[in-house]
């Protein structure tokens, strides 16, 4: 497809899905009245057999045997329970309510809050440069990290990829030491939360958190002691609830923590380290669009600001290699010089000067900058309201996000791969008499990374849920519009980001079918 074409059309639903009506709320609020508690329809017994992500054999782990039923510490954990039971307070209710909708769901919550809370641009020096955030000195400002849409994606996949392949390692010991819920083994235990048949040892609970926990140490370092708090909160929910016993949770944080190790090694040699790159590399690029005979891309802030990591392109994907990064990299936009960047100029001017009001919703709806948890995040919230629905298992919740969220992370790599490759000037650059119905990026204009998350993201959610029809792709087609409709990209932008994150969804689904789950 020649996406130089302008009358390349994107379809929009408007009507069908009105920015008002989407079950998707973008802030995070206190959702314990909002979920039921999680009683799967399929436990997914078998879910040790199902490929992981980054571990080989969970067998390789450190995972103590569980003490007899009959052992002084095991009935010590039983009595702990039942004196916990004995006077519950209304704030430990909430506590249990809260956390028994599911590790995954609430932890993936907790992490689109984190990123929020952290996608906050610098504020430029005295001297009118810009400080970066540091990794070795995170407290210092700007607080590290700067969760922008590539940070947070990247984000997102570890922590779902983690919780996936932690949990693959819990159904293997809860199926080699098969011991029954405490509930079960005393009955004057009360289970507050739905009784379960899966194996309690390790606690599926404490392996999530003992994944997230870590993962989040290295993404966010000034959050540690909040983090903690909560997987203790979490902890002592499952004990309050009748769930599991201290020691089932103890040796689930410690196999947690330890999968989590195999991502964090490869998180430190992903090149994500580097990705913001020099001076030097910036004016490199800069160089590269010049000779190919057409207008760079500038930072239209002032003072300029560097380009937002313009070696992320160059990161480690997950579900392919880097010299498909470079195979999916879309044909080049159309040239400053030439009768179709004109036109598409006019368009985006026309959108800017004729904002409607259905057009303004959509625009704001799909906005997704600063302070929020970016178009990724976006997603996820979107995701997890339809996951709810499907009353899956924790370890297929697991699977289903980390299916998604490597797409998006890889989705934002062959983006930004194209969007420094090409290195393309942003339309109100073009044309000062343009002006955006939001702010406007800083990093070069194609493709449009909205269209390239939400085009990942639709094709692997309707492979997870194919009886929603069209209802991702109609979204998808609405957030990419949105783009065009704010007047900061062109409608080759978003053609090109669809057809291109359509192509990387592509490649989670074909892990999908092969991974053993089942759909």
């Amino acid at each position: 497809m020649n996406i130089r074409i302008l009358n390349y059309k994107i379809p929009v639903s408007v009507f069908a899905i009105s920015v008002f009506i989407l079950a998707c709320n973008k802030t995070i609020v206190d959702r314990t009245t909002l979920y039921q508690s999680l009683a799967p329809v399929n436990i997914d017994i078998n879910a040790d057999l199902w490929k992981p992500v980054l571990i080989t054999d969970p067998g390789v782990f450190n995972m103590p045997a569980p003490d007899p039923l009959t052992s002084p510490a095991y009935l010590n954990d039983l009595n702990e329970i039942k004196g916990s039971q004995s006077n519950l307070t209304n704030e430990q209710k909430s506590m249990i309510k809260y956390w028994s909708a599911g590790a995954v769901l609430r932890w993936n919550e907790i992490l689109r809050e984190l990123v929020a809370k952290h996608n906050l641009p610098p504020y430029q020096s005295i001297d009118g440069t810009y400080p970066a955030p540091s990794s070795a000195n995170p407290f210092s400002y700007p607080q590290f990290p700067f969760s922008n849409p590539p940070y947070a994606a990247r984000a997102y996949a570890y922590v779902s990829a983690a919780q996936y392949d932690a949990l693959i390692a819990a159904y293997h010991f809860k199926k080699l030491y098969s011991r029954s819920a405490p509930y079960i083994n005393d009955l004057n235990i009360k289970p507050l939360i739905p009784k379960s048949a899966l194996p309690s040892y390790p606690s599926e609970d404490a392996v999530v958190a003992g994944a997230t926990v870590e993962i989040l140490k290295l993404l966010f370092p000034t959050e540690i002691a909040n983090i903690e708090q909560k997987a203790a909160e979490e902890m002592f929910s499952r004990i309050l609830s009748g769930a599991n016993v201290r020691g089932e949770l103890t040796v689930g944080q410690l196999l947690g923590a330890q999968v989590a190790d195999v991502f964090i090694a490869r998180a430190r040699t992903d090149r994500a380290g580097k990705a913001a790159g020099t001076p030097a590399i910036w004016a490199h690029l800069q160089d590269n669009a010049t000779a190919g005979g057409d207008q760079p891309w500038i930072s239209l802030e002032s003072p300029k600001r560097p380009p937002m990591l313009p070696l992320f392109g160059k990161v480690i994907p997950f579900l392919f290699d880097t010299l498909t990064v470079t195979a999916l990299r879309p044909g080049p936009p159309n040239l400053t010089s030439s009768s179709a960047f004109k036109k598409e100029l006019t368009e985006v001017l026309y959108y800017s000067k004729n904002a409607t009001r259905e057009n303004q919703a959509i625009v704001e709806f799909w906005a997704d900058g600063a302070g929020t948890y970016t178009p990724p995040g976006h997603w996820n919230a979107i995701a997890a309201e339809e996951f709810v629905k499907q009353n899956y298992s924790e370890v297929r919740w697991a699977r289903n996000l980390a299916l998604l969220n490597m797409a998006e992370m890889d989705a934002a790599i062959v983006c930004w791969d194209t969007k420094y490759f090409y290195f393309n000037q942003r339309p109100s650059q073009a044309d000062p008499n343009i002006k955006t119905l939001t702010g406007v990026p800083n990093f070069p204009s194609y493709a449009s990374g909205h269209s390239n998350f939400s085009g990942a993201a639709a094709a692997i959610l309707t492979h997870l849920l194919p009886d929603r029809g069209t209802k991702f792709t109609d979204m998808a087609n609405q957030a990419a519009i949105s783009r065009l409709y704010g007047a900061i990209h062109y409608r080759s932008d978003c053609a090109a980001g669809l057809i291109v994150g359509d192509k990387v969804g592509q490649f989670a689904i074909k892990r999908a079918m092969s991974d053993g789950a089942g759909n």
